[in-house]
């Protein structure tokens, strides 16, 4: 019999940074059955080595935990790459949309399950090759059985679960149900009567579950379609996208979904980003979140506009923030033409939420942004467009705080915090090794860090 007491792969001679309490740094790590079974100094690891243990030695290089985007659409994704939409809207002034693109680049419908399965393998050795180990669809459901791409539907969750379950994806995956339409209309009934009659497939453990709901709130301030407090350029106001007559009835509508779906044990997260918008999903998840002790880590999805008061209610409720830092640098001059150059100073608000003590998780979006997360750091800690120009230099965020924005706090999102989103004796065994120092490099050249190897529970998936 083998000595169980021996680690299957230990990674030693590099800077693991494990993203605990207290950011240690540590120089190896060992894993056994899938967990972390050791971190520490290299002499301390080295009594786990035995004859069948693989020793990756690292020269160097640095061991993080395994990426978690929290905020990625991985059907539409496997459909689209490498075009991207941010690509092409921001050319046409159209901002973060996920309406298909026109053209010679937009994808055929995915009409089968073998379509739909053929887009979720290739997101898989795709988020693999990035280093990603988790990440959140948000936005799955009978509200788009009849969508554009196919991409959207409630037969996707099937297709995860089924995926999942036959060990394929290559990723921990976390759904949110959809019960209006994707960056459109929804109405309080139909929300009502999703969450009374639609039946996801049951979880896959540890790779795949359903974890609440999702509701678009609002549009974007680029196409004046998120709801304001404060007037475009045109003196208008734009709206909530829930049926009703007038912005008080979308309003009541709209806390009526929250509480609905609050009540029925689910996590929510809102697309919102006009500061109107913010302020009241704010105060309606708060208000449903008074009435229950349940830890249910509510959230906002986006969040262009949050004002200062915004910001200290959601930390006061433990209501989290989930945004993509590549947005702001790419769309800035969009939002000061709707706005002008005053409504920069509550947007995307990276920095202020932190300071509040907002769980601020960063995400990509993607395929609306790239869903390589060095880039999303790169541009979280630098604040900078592709012409070189810094904007919003007050939100940056140091590299630490980036980091933990795309593992540990998406680990919070996911509930999940104990069992992954850092490296610690116990936690599963899911990690992602760059080709170098991450410290070493400054941070606008992140993105030209290779990926050298990306483990998922103990398991080599990926490998340069």
């Amino acid at each position: 019999m083998p000595d169980v007491s021996f680690a299957d792969l230990v990674l030693t001679g590099g800077r693991v940074h494990t993203v605990d309490a207290r950011d240690r740094v540590a120089e190896a790590v060992a894993v056994r059955g899938g967990r972390i079974a050791r971190v520490g100094a290299a002499e301390e690891i080295a009594p786990l080595t035995g004859p069948g243990t693989r020793v990756v030695r690292l020269e160097g290089r640095s061991v993080l935990p395994g990426i978690n985007d929290s905020h990625l659409h991985g059907m539409w994704l496997g459909a689209m790459w490498p075009n991207l939409l941010m690509d092409q809207l921001a050319g046409s002034g159209g901002g973060h949309s996920h309406e298909p693109p026109a053209g010679p680049s937009a994808p055929s419908r995915l009409e089968t399950a073998d379509d739909r399965r053929r887009a979720l393998l290739r997101t898989a050795d795709l988020l693999a090759s990035f280093g990603i180990t988790s990440y959140t669809e948000p936005g799955l459901g009978p509200g788009e059985d009849g969508g554009a791409t196919g991409c959207f539907g409630s037969a996707a969750l099937h297709d995860y679960a089924e995926l999942a379950a036959q060990g394929r994806l290559k990723a921990r995956v976390t759904a949110l149900l959809l019960f209006g339409e994707l960056d459109g209309r929804s109405s309080a009934q139909e929300f009502f009567d999703g969450l009374r009659d639609f039946k996801p497939p049951a979880d896959v453990q540890g790779r795949f579950k359903v974890a609440g709901v999702k509701i678009f709130a609002d549009g974007i301030p680029p196409m004046r379609t998120a709801w304001t407090d404060r007037p475009y350029a045109d003196g208008s106001h734009g709206a909530l996208l829930i049926d009703g007559r007038s912005d008080d009835r979308r309003e009541e509508a709209l806390r009526a979904m929250i509480d609905a779906a609050h009540d029925a044990g689910h996590q929510i997260g809102v697309h919102a980003t006009g500061d109107a918008t913010t302020r009241v999903v704010a105060d309606a998840l708060a208000a449903a979140l008074r009435r229950s002790e349940r830890d249910a880590r509510h959230y906002v999805i986006h969040g262009d506009l949050l004002a200062p008061r915004t910001l200290t209610a959601m930390s006061a409720a433990g209501i989290g923030l989930n945004t993509q830092a590549g947005i702001p640098v790419a769309t800035e001059p969009m939002l000061a033409d709707a706005f002008g150059e005053d409504a920069l100073r509550d947007a995307w608000p990276t920095r202020d939420a932190l300071d509040a003590g907002v769980r601020l998780c960063l995400s990509s979006d993607s395929p609306v942004l790239t869903p390589d997360w060095r880039a999303g750091v790169a541009a979280a800690v630098t604040r900078k467009g592709l012409d070189g120009s810094v904007r919003g230099e007050a939100q940056r965020l140091a590299l630490a705080e980036a980091l933990r924005a795309y593992t540990i706090t998406p680990a919070w999102q996911d509930g999940e915090e104990r069992t992954k989103g850092s490296i610690e004796p116990g936690k599963v065994a899911d990690l992602c090794v760059l080709d170098g120092d991450l410290y070493g490099a400054e941070p606008e050249a992140l993105p030209s860090v290779p990926v050298r190897m990306t483990v998922l529970d103990g398991e080599v998936v990926h490998e340069l």
